[in-house]
This record gives C-alpha cells, structure tokens and sequence, in this order.
C-alpha cells in the first residue's frame, strides 16, 4: 500500500498572526507527522503550482482577478470580515490546489493507492464567484474537475465533515449530476447554508446531501449519520473516486464551534470513507485539509488520518472522550427526513 502525502514548506508565507487560520496549524501538523514517523513512511511529493485553467475550470474569471489585483499590492488585504490575503496569497493558494490536483495525479497513474493533502489556505467555502470563510481558492472542487478532466474518473463523491457548511463546494457542484457532494456540518453556524432542502438543481437534483446538526453532537451521532445515509448514499452513486473534505473543528476542545467528535470517533470517519473507497472505487481515495482550530486536535487527527491510509489500526487522542453531550436532539427525525428526500 503507497500513501501519496503532498505538502509544501512555503504554506507558512500565508500568515496572518492572532488569526485563527495562521500558518502554526500546518507546522503542528508537520511536526506532530515527523515525532511520530509517519512521514518517512510516505511517498513524500512536491506540488507545482495550479494553472489558470485549472482554477477556472470552477472559478470565474473576476475570483481569479481578484486575487490578481491583490498580489500586485504592497499589503495586506482583507477580502471580508473573516477573509485576508497577502500579495504572495496567490502563489500559496495555487500550491494548495495544487497539492490536492496532484494527489489526483498520482492515484490515476497508479502512483500510489491513495493520498493525503496537508494544505493551507483552505477551500472549500470559496464559492465560484468569492473568497470567504478563510478561503481563496477552493481546492477540493478544483481537483474533483480536474480528475474529470484529465483522467477517466466521471464520477466524483466529495464527503465534507468540516463542522463547517462546504458552501463553496455546493455552489460550484449544485447544478452538476458528476459530483455527488456530501455534508455534515453544525446548524445554525457560519456560513448559514446547508439546510436539509438545499439538494441540488437542474440536472443536479438530488446530488447535494445535506446533514445539519445541532451543537453537542458527537462520536454516536455522527456514526450513525454515516451508517444510514452518507453508507447508502455513496454506494447508490458508484464513484470513481473519493475526495474528503477533513476538518478538526467538530472536535470538543475546538475553540470555533460547538460539537462534541473524540478523536476516536474523527478516526471512524476517515476509515468509513476509507471502506467505501475500497468497496466503491479501488480504494481511490484523498483527504484534503481543511478547518481545525486546536493544534494538538488538528495535528493528531492528522496523524491519525495517516494511520488509517497505511492499514495501521493504531490510533492517537490524548484529549479521549468529552466530558458530556450538550444536546438532547432525537437525530432519528432527521435522519427520517434526509432517507425520505433522498430516497435511501
């Protein structure tokens, strides 16, 4: 088993200090992989830069230009409240996509059997039109077109357990029938979207699965979650390949949100994903970095993450279980009603 692992040293140059998406997230990531040897174990590649086309194949021409104009700048730069870029944000954020593109690359010519993306800024609330949500360039979707593109995958299932709504990654797919896109996220919570109804339009009706859940919810809710609709929704749409957007921040010491994921219970998804790989689509399978606030929960996930594409049933979770669940929701209603909208 070869597990591609795509980083770059210059994710660091994107930095804005006392932000909560700084560049100490990947370092604690990169250090925790090196103190615990995982990294040697890897097919350690280096990414190029994604080209125009690549990024316009799901941005539009003015989201491109407008990272453009700020690169051209001298400071910098805050796109909106929560979003900032500096001039040399660009060259960073095409390494990003970049990475997760050649993750792609590398599982299509049988390069490795699947493969990490440890990148920064993250993706997947740039829609097509805007950066936002700490996003610039959303590099999830990007690759998921370009291995439609370039490769024979046709088929593309996208698993986002972010605690955030992957709204970017929905708007860039809502329409399109090729790209299934999957959500888990916490409701009500930035950004507002990813209601249970939000299903897809046009020919892309039905291709957008929604969960949104309340505050409190942990390991027991989300397996669950995984069982009786992400299971059958990804066996029913067959794909050719897997892209999991893997956000910490549903974990209970996460200082931006609110639910209640151990890192036993994140280290379950990512071998669930990894068992739907293996049973739908040869094991094709990459996980791309997106939100986690706590460094040692982000980096030891990460580590764990690791673990699983290696075969190893080890894990790591020095924080264990949460102290308690804060939320008395009955998941069985919503979970009745996503089955019944999306016929499982």
């Amino acid at each position: 088993m070869t597990t591609a692992y795509l980083t770059h040293s210059r994710f660091t140059e994107h930095d804005f200090p006392g932000h909560p998406e700084h560049a100490g997230r990947i370092h604690a990531v990169w250090e925790q992989m090196r103190a615990q040897g995982l990294a040697d174990q890897l097919l350690r590649m280096e990414p190029s830069q994604a080209a125009n086309e690549q990024i316009l194949a799901v941005h539009s021409p003015a989201h491109l230009e407008r990272l453009t104009d700020i690169s051209h700048q001298e400071r910098m730069a805050r796109i909106d409240a929560d979003t900032y870029a500096l001039p040399v944000s660009l060259e960073i954020a095409r390494l990003a996509a970049g990475a997760v593109t050649g993750a792609v690359d590398l599982i299509a010519e049988k390069r490795a059997d699947n493969a990490l993306a440890v990148v920064r800024p993250p993706g997947h609330h740039a829609t097509a039109d805007w950066q936002m949500g700490f996003c610039l360039l959303n590099n999830i979707a990007i690759a998921a077109r370009h291995a439609q593109a370039q490769h024979d995958f046709e088929k593309a299932l996208i698993i986002d357990y972010d605690v955030h709504h992957g709204n970017g990654t929905q708007d860039i797919f809502y329409a399109d029938p090729s790209v299934m896109f999957i959500s888990i996220h916490q409701s009500p919570l930035y950004p507002g979207s990813g209601a249970l109804n939000e299903t897809g339009a046009g020919a892309g009706k039905g291709f957008t699965l929604n969960v949104p859940i309340a505050g409190g919810h942990g390991d027991a809710s989300y397996k669950r979650i995984f069982a009786d609709v992400v299971g059958p929704a990804a066996k029913r749409f067959a794909p050719d390949l897997i892209l999991v957007s893997a956000g910490f921040d549903a974990h209970w010491v996460d200082p931006l949100a609110g639910m209640q994921l151990s890192l036993a219970g994140y280290d379950h998804l990512a071998r669930e994903c990894l068992r739907m790989a293996e049973a739908l689509c040869g094991g094709r399978i990459v996980f791309v970095m997106e939100g986690g606030y706590d460094l040692k929960a982000l980096a030891q996930g990460w580590c764990n993450i690791v673990r699983a594409l290696l075969g190893s049933t080890a894990i790591g979770d020095p924080y264990g279980a949460p102290p308690s669940s804060r939320t008395g929701e009955d998941l069985s209603p919503l979970i009745e009603r996503a089955r019944r909208i999306h016929k499982l």
